[in-house]
């Protein structure tokens, strides 16, 4: 019974994580370059140095005796969000949307006290939520103002879009909305909605809660086969830019919307994981061949994003394998030639 549960999955061009590890993380990452993408400071400034928008940064705290300076850091601020500078998964993010020096609100309106966010930021420096449990820092950074696109979409916290990136290609992506069950994180695993995403047109095609469909977003009740990402050839762009920018050849980009500021790098991955697979109804692995059988990787982003665009859409209209990329390659050169 798992063996023909193992061979569905694979007729169906899922992978795991063994295929994960082996096959794309070890063979296009090397480990010297993984600083810049699991330290979130050393990302933020490679996103700066390379004309990328990012939160602006408010604050650092790197020791136990710096914790006494947050209050004055923080008054400074009606809202912000507090990260652990080596974090994964969305542990150990703390968002406040509003504050009157006493009480520190959540987008869900539950109240903490400054010694709440005390022991929380306590509890990062020590590692709690940090890759290995070795002792972290602290970031503070500007609350991103939602998009309205996704005023329907998201409850209580921002949407991010995860875009998996080979060799500068984005060939997978998803919309991760955050939810009440989620207290306003965009985290699968704590009940976030994940919505994949065409390539070609920034079109939802699907959406899963808990790795089980979902038509709706559960607390607003709102359709998903009516939303359509804004700025998608931009997003597209800037995922596609990140591999120029971290050498890294398999990685998942993470950007959010602000209505102000527009799309804003928050998050590189060295490891992205593959609940992606479940929300688009899609396996990686035939995307991941199609790149992985080009001669020659095209230096111009926008390229390669056009490159994507044809072969990796869902709802445009397809040719063959070959013809597709004969197609989409010329069509770019000689639109930016």
């Amino acid at each position: 019974m798992i063996l023909a549960s193992v061979r569905k999955l694979r007729s169906f061009g899922i992978i795991g994580m063994n295929q994960r590890n082996f096959g794309l993380v070890s063979k296009y990452n090397p480990r010297h370059l993984y600083p810049l993408v699991d330290d979130k400071l050393k990302t933020k400034k490679l996103a700066q140095d390379a004309g990328i928008s990012v939160p602006q940064l408010l604050g650092t705290l790197n020791f136990q005796h710096d914790v006494k300076g947050l209050k004055e850091i923080l008054k400074q601020h009606k809202q912000f969000v507090i990260k652990p500078v080596t974090g994964s998964g969305g542990k150990g993010i703390l968002v406040i949307s509003e504050h009157d020096h006493t009480n520190y609100y959540k987008p869900s309106g539950d109240a903490l006290r400054l010694h709440h966010i005390e022991r929380h930021v306590s509890n990062i420096l020590s590692g709690l939520h940090s890759l290995g449990g070795k002792p972290d820092a602290v970031m503070i950074e500007s609350l991103i103002q939602l998009d309205p696109v996704f005023s329907n979409y998201s409850y209580e916290g921002i949407p991010d879009i995860r875009i998996i990136v080979l060799k500068g290609y984005p060939i997978m992506a998803m919309l991760r909305l955050t939810t009440h069950e989620s207290d306003g994180k965009a985290n699968l695993h704590q009940g976030a909605v994940g919505v994949g995403i065409d390539i070609g047109t920034g079109n939802a095609l699907h959406a899963v809660q808990f790795g089980n469909p979902v038509s709706r977003h559960p607390d607003t009740k709102k359709v998903f086969t009516e939303l359509t990402i804004p700025h998608w050839d931009e997003l597209l762009r800037l995922a596609a830019a990140s591999y120029e920018m971290t050498g890294l050849g398999y990685l998942g980009v993470d950007i959010v919307l602000d209505k102000d500021q527009g799309p804003m790098i928050i998050e590189l991955n060295a490891r992205p994981g593959l609940a992606i697979q479940v929300a688009n109804c899609a396996g990686l692995l035939p995307r991941i061949t199609a790149i992985e059988a080009l001669n020659n990787i095209e230096p111009d982003p926008q390229v390669r994003v056009n490159f994507s665009k044809e072969n990796f859409s869902t709802t445009l209209r397809r040719l063959p394998p070959r013809k597709q990329r004969t197609r989409a390659t010329d069509h770019a050169k000689n639109k930016f030639s």
